[in-house]
């Protein structure tokens, strides 16, 4: 089983390449699971994958919740986890390992992998350029074939080489610090140049967004993946002023044309 979730694609791109080259079909995607209250079942062989990307140097908070309250029956033989990240991971790792804890779980193995930039929504903040974007993403397609292969050996051990460095500062301190005050739903705005299509409403991954009179409407339940603002065919979606001119990317197929 692969539990993931993702915003603008990154985490689905590695959640999909471990399912594939694993031979896992068993994928959940965590907000569904969520709302619709799914059970976890594992067998006494099973292994579970948990796939996501770094929210604040940290555990998307949607993701913590559910690891820890989810209706789990049985423990899984291997427990790994990928992350991806457009920088640092910080402590990551330990944050989940205190989410799977309560449920009595242990995680095996973790690993990370950068992939292009999506977070916008502060000055300073900005996109990878194309050429590093495709450098990110063709270092995870090597990379990824070395981790199947961890996996299948049921390696254990922390493989995270992003960790970065005042992790506890970034971690623990900025962290709550970001959800607190930056964390919202009410800075965007939508310019005249909205058609109405609703791609952003149909790709909110937490269903926050509802069409009202052919614009989109925020429902304030987001968690900033800015998936809405990237997808918009006609970039019409804003952060406050932060967003404006940055550009757009979300992780799509004709990303694979690095080799």
């Amino acid at each position: 089983m692969i539990l993931w979730y993702s915003g603008c694609g990154n985490s689905r791109f590695v959640a999909d390449t471990l399912s594939k080259e694993l031979g896992d079909s068993n994928m959940i995607f965590i907000p569904d699971a969520a709302r619709q209250g799914t059970a976890l079942e594992f067998g006494p062989d099973d292994v579970l994958g948990i796939v996501f990307p770094v929210y604040s140097w940290s555990v998307p908070k949607l993701v913590s919740e559910f690891l820890r309250t989810a209706c789990i029956k049985g423990k899984p033989a291997y427990i790994f986890a990928a992350c991806t990240c457009g920088d640092e991971t910080g402590l990551t790792i330990k944050h989940l390992k205190k989410d799977l804890a309560k449920q009595g779980l242990t995680l095996d193995a973790f690993f990370s992998f950068q992939m292009p930039e999506t977070y916008v929504n502060l000055p300073g903040f900005k996109l990878d350029t194309p050429e590093n974007a495709e450098r990110k993403i063709s270092a995870t397609k090597e990379s990824l074939e070395e981790t199947v292969k961890l996996i299948q050996q049921r390696a254990k051990g922390n493989f995270d080489r992003l960790k970065g460095g005042s992790s506890f500062l970034k971690s623990n301190i900025l962290k709550p610090l970001f959800y607190g005050l930056l964390i919202t739903d009410r800075k965007f705005t939508v310019s005249d140049d909205c058609i109405g299509c609703g791609i952003c409403a149909k790709n909110c991954p937490l269903q926050n967004i509802t069409m009202q009179n052919d614009r989109p409407h925020w429902n304030g339940h987001c968690t900033n993946c800015m998936s809405c603002y990237h997808r918009c065919p006609k970039n019409a979606i804003n952060f406050g002023k932060s967003s404006i001119g940055k550009g757009q990317y979300y992780f799509k197929s004709e990303n694979l044309k690095v080799e």
